[in-house]
């Protein structure tokens, strides 16, 4: 009995838009027929030219060649670590910094911080309208009107940024008429608003201010000590805003002007420069806050210069005889 002839095999056609032939019939088996039929041999299968294939073709490699770079590039000694400085070294190196780029004044620093506030004040007696140069300053201290036909210069602090202005009371103590200069060179007509006496404090309101119009930062002297850096800025004869730098030299001093008014007492006393026109102005911490109202100096001779002992209201009593909330 012959043997049982056996199927052909048949290669299925790969997916994709071109089809693979089918495969050819088997041949039938020869003359003896012995064996099963010769199975014919596969057709080759076409390339797959579906852009996505290829695209993933070369993806994965690529992917994993650039992850092997990146890990290379991150676990890369770039350089050995650098041994620490020794102290002699790190000292000269900071020298060397300090020398190439060295670093702004405290002075400076506090200064910048207040001198937008600062303002110039100018008082003018009945018949000097239309004046702009005064023709002498009031002495820091000097209390009372002065002469009629005189006007005055002194100094004042913005402390509340909608036009508040505290001075002195014996800057702006019978004046027909007070004018006060910004940072910025406007110059306006003010009101005076309210009078401490004992104080010798003044608050002024100006008629016009810059838009840009900034208060200064006050300070209670809780914590103030002899031997901490002050500057007194203000309007010397003047000249400014000038700027003097000193230390507090006392607390809770008392004052007596020599042309007579009411004694002063619990003041700040410094030897920061003070002179005629810097009444009225701040006196100022290294940080820039206002910690005292210029008042008074200490004279005992008719030349009213500054000797080395000047005298300011403390913040504190400033801000509660002019309303503030206290510290």
């Amino acid at each position: 009995m012959p043997p049982k002839r056996r199927s052909a095999l048949i290669s299925r056609p790969a997916p994709g838009p071109t089809a693979v032939p089918a495969a050819r019939p088997a041949t039938p088996a020869g003359p003896t027929g012995a064996g099963p039929a010769a199975t014919a041999p596969k057709a080759p299968v076409e390339a797959d030219r579906t852009p996505g294939r290829r695209w993933q073709a070369w993806l994965q490699p690529a992917a994993i060649a650039l992850l092997a770079l990146a890990l290379l590039l991150l676990n890369r000694p770039w350089a050995p670590p650098a041994a620490p400085l020794s102290p002699a070294a790190l000292e000269a190196e900071l020298r060397r910094a300090l020398t190439e780029k060295p670093l702004p004044a405290p002075e400076r620093l506090a200064a910048e911080r207040v001198l937008p506030s600062v303002v110039r004040v100018e008082t003018e007696a009945e018949g000097e309208a239309g004046r702009r140069s005064p023709r002498r300053s009031r002495a820091a201290g000097e209390q009372g009107e002065g002469d009629p036909d005189e006007s005055g210069v002194g100094s004042g602090v913005v402390i509340v940024d909608s036009g508040l202005i505290l001075t002195n009371l014996h800057v702006v103590q019978g004046a027909a008429r007070i004018f006060v200069t910004f940072h910025d060179g406007l110059r306006s007509p003010a009101d005076l608003l309210r009078r401490e006496p004992a104080q010798d404090l003044a608050v002024l309101r100006a008629r016009q201010r810059p838009d840009d119009l900034q208060a200064a930062t006050l300070r209670s002297v809780a914590g103030l000590a002899p031997g901490d850096r002050v500057l007194a800025i203000g309007f010397p004869f003047g000249l400014g805003p000038s700027v003097s730098a000193g230390v507090v030299s006392g607390l809770e001093r008392a004052f007596r002007s020599p042309q007579g008014g009411t004694p002063l007492v619990n003041l700040i006393q410094f030897d920061a420069a003070a002179n005629p026109g810097n009444s009225g102005g701040p006196l100022v911490t290294a940080e820039g806050e206002v910690v005292g109202i210029v008042t008074a100096i200490l004279n005992p001779t008719p030349a009213a210069t500054f000797l080395g002992i000047g005298f300011a209201v403390p913040i504190d009593s400033a801000a509660a005889a002019v309303g503030l909330p206290p510290f």
